[in-house]
């Protein structure tokens, strides 16, 4: 049994000023490890619960739906003075303040960092935004898409012959709602020491960019462009989605041992041997003539049960499954990886796993909520 049901964060107070996804992602992270999360949201509420279809409860989109749990909503306008004078009445319980609003906006409002940081001088600042403050494209709007787009994640992704292709999930969105998580908890274990609160900035172009490997690294090394390889890994082979006699199946080989394993796996031990396959540089330079060759062999194969096969020989392979096989697969409800809370919420659980203190599940979205649990 766990130490501390409540949570790693147990606490820990946040308010969540933050609107669709960076800002509330963190949000979400902090509260299922424990940590108090008031979320403060304009009186329309944010822009995410009219992002749909689906709708779930009230009406509210099943993408608001999925960030945020663990939270309480209290609505507020903070244009207006109540709204700020609201605010400011929660701040001195706060450890963290999360937020993802233009650049200048809060400042115009009188609640800036670099005001309320002299007020509160403990309070942890997490700024979500676009490309940060200041450079080039300082303080510009930013979205997930664009940020894509901009930073060379579109360009090599998608089908050799094809054209640059969006990341069909929020990939940047999401890595910048987890260095905003790592920026908060970092702060926070600084200021056991210090005492002192200080501001995080996550920024989505920062993100995308830092998603770049091994594109990035190659192109420090040898100056050549990155392309678009399918599925194929641009550093090693077989990588790839490979047609079988059924379904399609990822194979993941990533050494010489793996490999041979698989070439007797699927009967031709002597193709571990060939001098154009024998080691994984071989195998990325001749990867077009490998897959050719792997194909033709693997039609004669059931795809789930090569996959099994191969798993039990320990080669990395996986069959290509569609989203709902995946959230309904056996070993996702083994991981508890699907979250179901009264009032009909089904969600992603958090991958965190921690032994004495796991992450829990305690409001579902949309639980009003006009103060923090936790009092000093």
């Amino acid at each position: 049994m766990p130490d501390n049901p409540i949570g790693a964060l147990s606490g820990v107070r946040v308010l969540d000023l933050s609107r669709v996804l960076g800002g509330p992602y963190c949000g979400q992270i902090l509260g299922d490890h424990g940590a108090d999360v008031l979320k403060i949201e304009p009186p329309q509420g944010d822009d995410t619960r009219a992002w749909g279809p689906p709708f779930a409860k009230d009406g509210v989109a099943s993408y608001y739906m999925g960030l945020n749990r663990n939270k309480r909503v209290q609505h507020l306008d903070l244009s207006s003075e109540a709204g700020r004078d609201a605010l400011m009445a929660l701040l001195p319980q706060a450890d963290v303040l999360i937020e993802n609003f233009k650049t200048g906006t809060m400042e115009r409002w009188g609640i800036g960092y670099d005001t309320l940081s002299k007020r509160f001088p403990s309070l942890v600042w997490c700024r979500v935004s676009g490309f940060g403050a200041d450079g080039p494209l300082g303080a510009l709007p930013g979205y997930d898409a664009a940020v894509q787009a901009m930073t060379g994640i579109m360009s090599i992704n998608g089908e050799a012959e094809g054209g640059a292709l969006r990341v069909g999930l929020p990939v940047v969105d999401m890595v910048t709602g987890l260095n905003a998580t790592l920026g908060v908890l970092l702060a926070l274990q600084e200021r056991a020491r210090s005492g002192k609160g200080q501001l995080v900035e996550a920024a989505l172009y920062d993100s995308g960019l830092s998603l770049l490997h091994p594109h990035a690294a190659n192109w420090f090394v040898d100056g050549k462009t990155p392309r678009r390889t399918g599925n194929a890994h641009p550093n090693i082979y077989p990588y790839d989605a490979l047609r079988t006699g059924t379904d399609p199946i990822f194979l993941a080989v990533g050494n010489d041992r793996q490999f041979a394993v698989f070439c007797r796996c699927i009967g031709v031990p002597e193709m571990a041997q060939d001098a154009r396959f024998a080691d994984a540089r071989s195998r990325s330079v001749n990867r077009a003539t490998l897959k050719e060759a792997l194909e033709a062999v693997l039609q004669a194969f059931d795809g789930r049960t090569l996959v099994d096969t191969l798993m039990a020989e320990g080669v990395p392979a996986a069959p290509v499954l569609p989203v709902d096989a995946a959230l309904q697969h056996p070993h996702t409800l083994h991981r508890e990886m699907v979250v179901e809370m009264e009032g009909g919420y089904r969600g992603i659980a958090s991958p965190i796993k921690l032994s004495r203190t796991p992450a829990s599940y305690r409001h579902a979205p949309l639980t009003p909520g006009d103060r923090f649990e936790h009092k000093d």
